[in-house]
């Protein structure tokens, strides 16, 4: 069997790299979790990416989540956009391991609001009661 046919069997047989499956969203979400459930194989050269936009107009804030693939000129960025008569703020960040844009993160910080202890003080009460 001449060599080069015999190279082209054993390089037919080498296993293939295989794509990078990243965590989607269909629409932005606005809870992250939303965003684990939808795992999608992506094209070669682009990463996973996670971004969240914080959108205010006067006191309304809105927090949305986003999971997808993305080319790597999208990674790293943040600025702002508008949108829906809202201003934007966004952040991107990618990863390069299979799932690895699942992770939840860390929730933007909230605005005080009442005191969850100061419900369940009376609550306890009146169950012990």
């Amino acid at each position: 069997m001449p060599r080069q046919l015999l190279l082209l069997i054993l390089l037919g047989h080498l296993p293939t790299a295989a794509a990078l499956r990243c965590y989607t969203c269909v629409f932005p979400a606005i809870s992250p979790i939303d965003c684990l459930k939808f795992p999608q194989e992506c094209p070669a050269g682009q990463r996973c990416l996670s971004s969240v936009a914080i959108g205010t107009q006067g006191t309304l804030r809105l927090v949305l989540y986003e999971k997808s693939c993305a080319f790597a000129s999208q990674c790293g960025l943040s600025g702002d956009k508008s949108a829906a008569g809202l201003n934007f703020t966004y952040t991107n960040e990618c990863c390069d391991a299979d799932l690895c844009n699942g992770a939840i993160g860390s929730a933007p910080p909230r605005r005080p609001g009442f005191p969850l202890p100061f419900l369940l003080a009376p609550a306890l009460a009146l169950a012990a009661c």
